[in-house]
């Protein structure tokens, strides 16, 4: 016969609901100091997180009343004590307390170890700005470190083929637990010790987010100094936005989320070949633009500059002037010197000497005989004589040549070979950079001339005769073309013609000129009768 037990049979609820009851009366209300750890914050507003010592931990609640009160704002790894009341969750067999008041405590043993170790690593110059180096624009290769099975991967490869796609190299690593920190640190080095050809452009070192205890190995030392000694750009993408690591400040750069770090990384190639075509485009206008700038330029340069012609001119025509008085000069130069020298000749000529001497000898054909004859007296006169003139003649001779040979020189001076050669070196002096004249300067004189000759073209326009005949006067002229400037000069049936601003007419006057008379006054007016 089978016997029946005398224990009681409870339904798990039953027994849920009495544990339940059991602890909320047993625990009324405590007071709990821990360290909070795993901090969430739902959409609901509620608070979830866990307390925990060194040897235990409990799962805490704070609804969201009572969490839109806090004054401070709760986070992994502080410490704080905790007022409320036990309570269970039956769903999941676990207990928890329900806070109702929070109160900082200090900061936790995790956060305080991580600051010192901030502090002195900072004071060594891992964390100093000057070691940052810039990012890569488009990296070829990229290398991640991060774990192969989470979703941070698959959100880095997909950013990066919406963006740009690149080569991708992972080095699979354990992102939290025991031997993650010296894994990590591994695989920077490892990277930074592949040969140029292999190696990446870039790193990102990535893990998604988690409590301080999850993130300890990118707070480790030896990854941070992995991270500062690395050669190759390297982006740090470890938690979400509020979460910050050792790493981050030892990075060139830090991403708020794997999926930013992929955005940082490369750009949008749609965005790249929109940008060069926009700028391809207004390269192109830019040039045609300065092309045209420099040929409007050029043509008012060219203008201001006086053709080859206009430079020759004027030499051109001295050189013509000078060529022909230099030979009217020399026929010139040389008919005075021949009327000179005949006019000396004239006056030393010997037929004269005879003549004289034939007078003298007829004067003296009276004396008698006690005079000497003449041909003795003549004989050394008569060889003076010829002497002299051979002398002149030879002078004659020699200013005559001499006068020749400056002539030649002058004329080689003259030549135009020496004109065109002068002419070249100024063409060539002309066409050195160095004399190019500032486009600023000639559009400025060009402004000014354009000033100057339209002030003078409205000067000439007010003193023209056709703005006055414009204003109503008329010029008259008789036959001749001689203007008429008095009524009294016409006589009766004499042709004039009369020019007016818009032609000419011709006509015959009547009679003749008339007194101008003095028009007769007005009579005052006399008031009107009224009736």
């Amino acid at each position: 016969m089978a016997t029946t037990p005398n224990t009681p049979e409870y339904s798990v609820s039953e027994l849920s609901r009495a544990l339940k009851r059991t602890i909320e009366a047993a625990f009324g209300q405590v007071r709990l100091r821990g360290e909070i750890s795993g901090f969430k914050r739902h959409s609901s507003g509620h608070l979830y997180f866990t307390l925990k010592d060194t040897d235990a931990c409990i799962d805490a609640v704070m609804w969201k009343g009572v969490a839109s009160r806090l004054e401070f704002r709760p986070e992994d790894g502080l410490e704080v004590v905790a007022i409320g009341r036990l309570s269970t969750y039956p769903r999941s067999s676990r207990y928890q307390i329900v806070v109702e008041r929070l109160e900082i405590a200090g900061v936790g043993a995790l956060l305080a170890q991580i600051e010192e170790r901030r502090r002195r690593l900072a004071a060594e110059g891992l964390f100093a700005p000057e070691r940052k180096r810039r990012l890569p624009f488009v990296p070829v290769h990229i290398g991640v470190i991060t774990s192969p099975t989470g979703a941070v991967i698959r959100d880095i490869l997909h950013r990066l083929s919406d963006r740009f796609p690149r080569r991708v190299t992972l080095w699979p690593v354990p992102v939290q637990g025991e031997g993650a920190a010296p894994r990590i640190a591994a695989a920077i080095a490892g990277f930074n010790a592949m040969p140029a050809g292999h190696r990446p452009d870039l790193l990102i070192v990535a893990r998604g987010g988690g409590s301080v205890e999850d993130l300890m190995a990118f707070n480790a030392e030896e990854v941070v100094r992995a991270a500062a000694g690395s050669e190759i750009p390297l982006i740090s993408a470890v938690g979400h936005e509020t979460d910050t690591t050792l790493i981050d400040h030892a990075a060139d750069i830090r991403a708020p989320t794997p999926t930013a770090a992929a955005e940082l990384a490369v750009p949008v190639r749609a965005e790249l070949a929109e940008t060069l075509a926009e700028l391809l485009v207004r390269a192109g206008r830019g040039e045609r633009r300065a092309r045209a700038m420099r040929a409007e330029r050029l043509q008012a340069l060219s203008a201001r500059v006086p053709r080859p012609a206009m430079l020759l001119g004027m030499p051109r025509q001295r050189l013509d002037d000078a060529g022909d008085r230099l030979g009217r000069a020399l026929f010139t130069s040389a008919a005075t010197h021949r009327a000179r020298f005949q006019a000396v000749a004239e006056r030393v000529h010997p037929r004269l000497l005879t003549q004289h001497l034939a007078r003298e000898r007829m004067q003296l054909a009276g004396l008698g005989a006690r005079l000497p004859r003449a041909d003795a007296m003549l004989g050394l006169p008569r060889q003076r004589l010829e002497d002299r003139s051979g002398r002149v003649v030879r002078a004659f001779t020699t200013a005559v040549f001499a006068h020749r040979a400056r002539l030649s020189a002058t004329s080689d001076r003259l030549h135009p070979r020496l004109l065109a050669h002068r002419i070249a070196q100024d063409r060539a002096r002309l066409n050195s950079p160095a004399v190019t004249p500032n486009p600023a300067l000639v559009l400025g004189k060009v402004r000014e001339g354009q000033r100057t000759l339209a002030a003078t073209m409205r000067l000439i326009d007010s003193l023209s005769p056709e703005a006055v005949l414009r204003r109503g006067f008329v010029l008259v002229s008789d036959p001749t073309g001689g203007l008429v400037k008095s009524a009294a000069v016409t006589l009766p049936g004499a042709s004039l013609h009369l020019r007016f601003a818009d032609g000419e007419i011709g006509v015959t006057v009547d009679g003749g000129p008339t007194k101008r008379m003095t028009p007769r006054p007005a009579p005052p007016q006399q008031q009107g009768k009224l009736f």
